[in-house]
């Protein structure tokens, strides 16, 4: 086994130009490095030396690579090669492996991609300016600094062993160690009851028992918050948040499919002529059939990992969204997506903003603010390119504060939003029930060390009380590639219509596998294997591979009979399926260490049988936890303007805000019609300006019945009166909708995604009025909620201060358009020639929309 190496050269990018100490820099030149594990018994061919050669050159310039360096250094110079972090593989060395397997290169296991700098200085820089450069070269959340050519990929990692937690001879406080060592993010709460749970079995939980109640059960997963009891300043509540969103369908249309449960939200839909292949497993002619198909909506945030690593963070939130439209039902089609992103302050170099405060500090936990921005749409644009769906609408907000009360409130850690909009056929509506004997089955990409801890993470209260190593730890990695993969081998049992033999499908996220199997195999219970999982990495120990949230993968439910047609399907899309367990009947999760060909395990000892737990104990109904909140008035100022503020001025401060500014920095790097059902996208007019707040869609190729959504989000008016804020947002959606042709205004149905600091002083109450606010709204207008999600842990740790960022409501609103053509665009028509000003607003209405803008700049 050896490791080759195949340089590139490049020319000089715009990056260079913005290095620290810049303008010391006489030259920098770079290359590509890409290191190719060879596992063959000897060197390669000069044959195979060519073909790899030719793989890596550039089109139409096969004599660009080269085995040999062209960066040569002298003692002044700085040479630096900066690669991937070597714990798993990359996106990129899995598709170019397939690649090389395909064409014959059987022997290439991993090829990892670095880029390496020769930088040459005027003068040679001090020792600290020098770190200060090469840090400033890549992400350190997932890139390192390679101090020698790279010449093997082992990573000295030994899987952890299984071990019990002593809750039967130490109590509750075994409990708090594994939930300290492990970065369970147990509360008091949990930690009684789990305490008292195993205490009452007579038995000790293992280490990957306790992560898994951890990750099953966090806030994260279960919503304890807005499923919980209230008492707001002293008053018990008696309706849940939860139940106040749903009692919204009261006074809307029932034309729901699917509401509060299963991986997407769906809308009846219309009977529309679309495309099915006669053999799905098979090369053949496409036939015309007519079929009612449901249009489908979900959404939800990827915060905390885009805060720590905004690219790839961005890339797996929309994967797993992607993957939440593709397991409605019984498995259904992708059409496109939105998207929307919050960050506090940009401080962008040489543009100083007058409402941005130099001083404020940032934790090195999180990305800044501008590497967020560019980072995470960078990420979104990408995946969606790469997997093939197009991005229709969304939203960009910026906002750092310092209140009139001294409270700091920034989105230090960001918001990732992403929505989808999809259709699914009336025959795949419903999930069937899992039955004795039924196969469990895992496709998509195989298991990575990848987003380990990730649902608990995301639920500890101050992003920063968690430990680094641990926040490294949830870092994700998305493959679009191995999605769109996936997406096809879905694709072909759906369009085999009434002979589906997909009976049920969940998408895995948080909490990885011990969470998609358990929610898959309920109420009947399951035996996995941990020997037919496909690793991508060697050195996992069993709590990784249960739980570990490595992205691109689906679980589903298989009856025997039809195992073969997956099989072969997933072979030619060249798609990993692994068949891991079965269902048992006996109510039951249990893992084993071992493969179904050995024998009988002994179910005591723990490192044989990692899981053994009672669904019920897990996903059963459990006692409500209880919050009492209070609330808090926010401390105002009367709005005062600069004395010598002009309205110029004041125009050009709010031309400057990113949720006003032109937004061709999202749109001009993102596919916005691939598919070929989209039939309005933001871009409008003559010169393709992204003004159009709608996105509509269609059902079918031969038809005009399509959907339409649109978004409405008001966090910094809810800063001054969350009721107001909530209220807001639900106009704003709706009024972005109208220009959409929808049945009727009762039809629309809204995801609601709420990002709030819910756990913290004031801030609980403050969600709660919120939701009665919107509640109330809706009932009035006819309109429900019928899915969304919560990210409850919106504050960060900076310093000694905890920064909040501001609660925000998110609603997606989406209803079937009877006709996709007759929407209205927001583009002048006829330029140059007369036309008609509607006035309709009062002088007092038209001077708090411009201060609506503008008093975000001067609070």
């Amino acid at each position: 086994m050896v490791v080759l190496h195949f340089y590139r050269s490049l020319q000089p990018s715009l990056e260079t130009l913005r290095l620290p100490v810049a303008e010391n820099i006489d030259s920098v030149r770079t290359e590509l490095c890409y290191n190719v594990n060879w596992t063959g018994r000897s060197p390669p061919s000069t044959q195979q030396t060519d073909i790899l050669q030719w793989l890596f050159s550039c089109p139409f310039d096969p004599q660009s690579v080269s085995d040999t360096s062209s960066l040569h250094s002298e003692s002044s110079d700085l040479l630096v090669e900066i690669g991937p972090r070597l714990n798993f593989s990359t996106a990129m060395s899995t598709n170019a492996v397939s690649i090389c397997r395909s064409i014959g290169l059987t022997q290439v296991d991993r090829i990892e991609c670095s880029k390496r700098y020769l930088i040459k200085f005027l003068t040679r820089p001090q020792s600290n300016e020098e770190q200060n450069l090469i840090a400033s070269l890549y992400d350190r959340m997932t890139e390192c600094v390679y101090t020698q050519p790279v010449t093997g990929f082992e990573v000295s990692v030994r899987p952890e062993k299984v071990y019990e937690v002593d809750v039967i001879g130490q109590g509750r406080s075994a409990l708090e160690k594994a939930n300290n060592e492990l970065g369970l993010a147990f509360d008091t709460w949990d930690l009684d009851y789990y305490s008292a749970l195993f205490q009452r079995v007579g038995r000790n939980p293992s280490s990957v028992e306790c992560f898994d109640l951890a990750q099953s059960n966090s806030e994260h997963s279960r919503h304890w918050f807005f499923k919980g009891k209230l008492k707001v300043d002293g008053e018990e509540k008696e309706m849940s948040l939860f139940d106040m969103i749903m009692k919204t369908q009261d006074s809307s249309n029932p034309n729901n499919v699917i509401k509060f449960c299963d991986n997407s939200s769906a809308i009846q839909g219309r009977e529309v002529e679309s495309l099915f292949p006669s053999d799905p497993s098979h090369a053949g002619p496409y036939h015309l059939h007519r079929s009612t198909r449901h249009l489908i909506f979900t959404a939800e945030t990827h915060n905390f990992p885009t805060g720590v690593a905004p690219f790839s963070g961005a890339t797996t939130g929309t994967g797993g969204r992607i993957r939440d439209v593709q397991s409605t039902g019984r498995g259904a089609h992708v059409i496109a997506g939105t998207a929307g992103y919050c960050f506090g302050n940009l401080h962008i170099p040489g543009y100083s903003l007058p409402w941005e405060d130099p001083a404020y500090q940032y934790p090195v936990q999180f990305a800044r603010p501008l590497e967020v921005a560019v980072e995470a749409s960078n990420g979104a644009s990408d995946y969606g390119n790469k997997f093939g769906e197009p991005v229709l609408a969304g939203f960009a907000r910026s906002f750092g504060l310092r209140l009139p009360s001294g409270e700091r409130r920034e989105w230090v850690k960001p918001i990732m939003f992403s929505g989808g909009i999809g259709s699914m056929e009336e025959i795949h509506r419903s999930k069937e029930s899992p039955e004795p004997g039924m196969h469990v089955v895992k496709v998509g990409g195989p298991v990575y060390r990848i987003g380990v801890g990730g649902g608990a993470a995301s639920s500890i209260q101050v992003q920063g009380d968690n430990a680094s190593d641990l926040d490294f730890g949830a870092v994700q990695r998305g493959d679009a590639e191995m999605e769109q993969k996936m997406n096809r081998a879905v694709r072909a049992c759906v369009e085999r219509r009434e002979k589906n033999p997909v009976c049920s499908i969940h998408d895995q996220g948080a909490g990885g596998n011990g969470n998609v199997l358990k929610e898959l195999s309920e109420p009947q219970g399951a035996v996995i294997y941990t020997k037919n999982f496909q690793l991508g990495d060697p050195t996992l120990s069993v709590l990784e591979i249960w739980g570990a949230e490595y992205q691109e993968s689906n679980a589903l439910l298989l009856r025997p009979s039809e195992a073969e047609f997956l099989r072969s399907v997933c072979r030619r899309e060249r798609c990993p399926v692994d068949f891991v367990g079965r269902i048992t009947g006996d109510g039951r999760i249990v893992l084993v260490n071992g493969s179904e060909a050995d024998s009988a395990p002994d179910s005591s000892d723990r490192d044989s049988v990692p899981v053994d737990l009672k669904l019920d104990w897990v996903l059963g109904k459990m006692p409500r936890k209880e919050f009492d909140l209070n609330r808090e008035s926010p401390s105002l100022h009367p709005l005062t303007f600069p004395s010598d503020l002009t309205v110029k001025q004041a125009l050009e401060r709010v031309l400057r805000l990113p949720s006003v500014a032109s937004k061709r920095y999202l749109t001009n790097k993102v596919d916005r019609s691939v598919t070929g059902l989209v039939a309005q996208q933001q871009c409008v007019g003559p010169l393709h300006t992204p003004l159009s707040d709608v996105a509509v869609v269609s059902l079918s190729y031969t038809d005009i019945v399509g959907g339409a959504t649109a978004i409405g989000e008001q966090p910094i008016k809810g800063l001054l009166d969350p009721a107001a804020g909530a209220r807001l947002a639900v106009a704003e959606a709706l009024t972005n909708l109208v220009f959409a042709q929808v049945t009727d205004l009762k039809d629309v149905k809204c995801s609601g995604n709420w990002m709030w600091a819910a756990k913290l002083p004031g801030e609980g109450a403050a969600l709660y009025d919120a939701c009665v606010a919107m509640c109330d709204v809706m009932a009035k207008l006819g309109i429900a909620v019928d899915g969304g999600k919560d990210s409850l842990s919106m504050a960060a740790r900076v310093g000694s201060e905890t920064v909040k960022a501001p609660g925000s409501l998110v609603i997606s609103v989406y209803a079937v358009c009877p006709d996709i053509t007759a929407t209205v665009t927001p583009d002048l028509k006829n330029p140059g020639q007369k036309g008609v000003f509607l006035e309709f607003l009062t002088p007092e209405t038209t001077f708090k929309c411009f201060l609506s803008a503008d008093e975000g700049l001067h609070m």
